[in-house]
């Protein structure tokens, strides 16, 4: 049987930190994000002939037990599922990994997808996006949150909630109108530096258990309502300025979680679209890298790509669908 899933990444506007599990088991946490047509495909083939596992991503492994995979979420997931071998994976990325987009998420939900359809399996999205959590959390031990894993499974422009081991995914209702007004006036660039989000929010981390950072993030969260309120009472003509120069504020307070999320390169990056007349942005993911995120008037979106000239920039579309099984055959 061969299979192959799609399974978008992630933007995440405001709330990143609070869906870390060491904040939202002692408070309430809260995202607001939207997935992006951008995506991760993993094609998955059961192989009879032999027993070894073989896959192919940015390397190539060939083994003869779980245990000697050397990709983390695919071991683990493997393991998790209770299959031992008699398999073939490949792992195509639109985008770079490690960019702060949530790609590790993205393959994670993406292969758990392919391994319930070769499994003869169906989860809703909310359980998909449940076990992603666990094999990252638990199986892995990674230091990541909880919000990228949702945004892969659900799609969509979403608020999600997390209280206690309660997660709550709500779309946004925004117009049509709304929606493509947002879409064109953002813009994104990719700083070139790609990061280990694990590693970088060690720091972060350390400060959020300690309740150090509790202040901060108390904060991002009340973001999370207010800008979901600007979202939908502000008249279409304002509805960027708005989102953008909040978000601004928030990519301020984001700043003080950690001294590793951002750095003089990506700081002057962001000054030099501010100074081109961005509303306001933010550097997308755990920090130190990846992403750089604008919204941008019509008539100044020429001045800030000619400030940012040396990054690349994202030709993209939001996406409603989240993880999906666009292929399968016996």
């Amino acid at each position: 049987m061969l299979i192959i899933s799609r399974t978008p990444v992630r933007i995440s506007f405001f709330g990143g930190g609070t869906d870390y599990p060491a904040f939202y088991n002692e408070h309430a946490g809260a995202v607001l994000g939207t997935t992006i047509n951008q995506y991760t495909y993993i094609s998955l083939k059961s192989i009879t002939f032999d027993s070894k596992i073989r896959i192919a991503y940015s390397k190539t492994e060939q083994v003869e037990r779980i245990d000697d995979v050397e990709h983390p979420s695919i071991r683990e997931c493997l393991k998790h599922r209770g299959l031992d071998g008699n398999l073939e994976v490949h792992i195509f990325s639109d985008l770079p990994a490690r960019t702060g987009l949530g790609s590790s998420s993205s393959f994670t939900v993406g292969f758990l997808n392919a391994l319930n359809a070769l499994q003869g399996k169906t989860s809703s999205k909310h359980q998909l996006a449940t076990e992603a959590c666990h094999v990252e959390q638990m199986c892995i031990q990674e230091n990541v949150g909880s919000q990228d894993q949702f945004h892969a499974a659900f799609g969509g422009f979403n608020s999600i909630e997390f209280q206690d081991s309660q997660i709550r995914v709500r779309p946004i209702a925004l117009s049509k109108a709304k929606k493509e007004l947002l879409e064109e006036h953002l813009l994104i660039f990719f700083t070139g530096m790609t990061r280990y989000a694990s590693e970088v929010v060690q720091e972060q981390i350390d400060k959020t258990q300690s309740r150090a950072n509790d202040g901060y993030l108390s904060e991002m969260h009340a973001l999370v309502g207010e800008a979901e309120e600007r979202l939908i009472s502000t008249p279409d003509d304002q509805v960027v300025k708005a989102f953008g120069t909040l978000l601004h504020e928030s990519w301020t307070l984001k700043k003080s979680l950690s001294s590793k999320i951002s750095n003089l390169q990506i700081d002057a990056a962001y000054q030099a679209a501010l100074d081109a007349g961005a509303y306001g942005g933010k550097l997308c993911g755990a920090g130190s890298g990846g992403f750089l995120a604008f919204f941008v008037p019509s008539d100044k979106k020429k001045n800030v790509r000619e400030a940012l000239k040396g990054l690349k920039e994202v030709d993209f579309r939001f996406e409603e669908e989240g993880s999906q099984i666009v292929y399968m055959k016996d």
